[in-house]
């Protein structure tokens, strides 16, 4: 078993040996953003940058957690006295599961853990439902629950809602959790149905890149659960339990039935969820490459009508279209975070130089070049 991904060994930690060992990915959401609120589809991959977490049970009702990014000591928590709220910073999300589990009425006690990450913190990649569902995995594990990945996945993200406090939708988790190598994840926030639909790229001589803006973003702040609120309001005053339910065809009766500041995030929600079966349709039909405009009226929905974007976000994307990508767009809550470009591969790293260019000659620090490659969701390690 490996018990080190750092110099800072669980053992030198905790003066024992790991139980096991779990991981869970970050993600890339090809195209479905924030549908998952409102019921409806998404089309996610895993990508191969994960957290990583060695843990062993405690029986005295501790929880020791410590991140080797987090460059401090070892956190100590009760765990009978989690509550929301209780618990700052980066050991808020592990606190959030173990109280998450515990609230829904398992019987799960203390653990040691450490943990190690490669996803990109700040970069609508993931990185907090990663960390959410590697811990959710390691106490299925651990404590004997038996739950199946989806139910974790329901747990992870009543985890951030109820404790951390960021009104997400599920598709974060149950990308991190159901995703499998060489497929992207069909995902039907409203049943939880999923199917894997092949992606292929390499065999269609394609890369999908991911240009990481470093703009860092901050769903809790607010402005997330305002566009939850308002699409909410708007599927209310239309008679709907969700604006899944509302069909493209009937948009444009329904649109001046609204206030105008209501139309532009109804608007995205349909035609968002409009792309995400026209791009599984692709897919299916094994055509990667005509994913392109579908990214790209993807980003200008997100950009126009929902208003997430920034003008990192915004430059990124047209310097890779500029540079010959298929397309581009933000992926992600937004605010700043990632984009994604699907491109030649024999053009990827022009494409990448492109952007770096464009934002030096704006003044921006140089954006971090990522490939998303179709990985693993969450399992263990050993």
């Amino acid at each position: 078993m490996t018990t080190s991904t750092g110099t800072t060994t669980f053992t030198d930690l905790y003066g024992r040996a790991p139980e096991g060992e779990w991981a869970a990915p970050g993600r890339v959401n090809l195209i479905g953003e924030h549908t998952d609120y409102n019921l409806g589809f998404a089309l996610p991959i895993a990508l191969p940058q994960a957290v990583r977490i060695q843990a062993a049970r405690r029986t005295d009702g501790l929880l020791r957690v410590w991140s080797a990014q987090g460059g401090g000591e070892v956190t100590e928590l009760r765990v009978a006295d989690l509550a929301p709220g209780a618990v700052p910073g980066w050991a808020a999300y592990p606190a959030a599961v173990v109280w998450a589990l515990r609230d829904a009425g398992h019987e799960v006690g203390g653990a040691d853990i450490r943990l190690d990450s490669d996803v990109p913190s700040g970069a609508g990649l993931s990185s907090s439902a990663a960390l959410e569902c590697a811990v959710a995995v390691a106490f299925n594990d651990l404590y004997g629950l038996g739950l199946a990945a989806p139910e974790l996945a329901l747990l992870a993200q009543r985890a951030e809602n109820a404790f951390v406090g960021v009104p997400c939708g599920n598709m974060d988790q149950m990308a991190s959790m159901c995703c499998r190598p060489g497929a992207a994840l069909f995902l039907d926030s409203r049943d939880l149905s999923t199917r894997q639909v092949p992606v292929d790229l390499a065999a269609a001589d394609l890369t999908l890149l991911v240009l990481d803006t470093r703009v860092k973003h901050d769903l809790g702040d607010g402005a997330y659960a305002a566009l939850r609120a308002g699409c909410e309001r708007a599927a209310a005053l239309l008679g709907l339990p969700a604006l899944r339910a509302l069909d493209a065809a009937d948009l444009p009766a329904a649109l001046p039935r609204l206030p105008s500041e209501l139309r532009p995030l109804v608007r995205h929600v349909v035609g968002e969820n409009a792309r995400v079966e026209e791009a599984v349709a692709h897919l299916d039909a094994g055509d990667p490459a005509a994913l392109g405009p579908i990214l790209t009226a993807g980003h200008a929905s997100l950009r126009d009508d929902y208003q997430v974007s920034c003008p990192e976000t915004d430059l990124a994307v047209e310097a890779a279209l500029a540079a010959g990508a298929y397309g581009a767009r933000m992926t992600g809550g937004g605010f700043g975070g990632s984009v994604i470009a699907l491109v030649d591969t024999a053009a990827a790293d022009r494409v990448a130089a492109a952007v770096t260019e464009a934002f030096r000659a704006a003044g921006y620090t140089a954006p971090r070049t990522l490939t998303a490659v179709p990985a693993e969701g969450a399992r263990r390690l050993g």
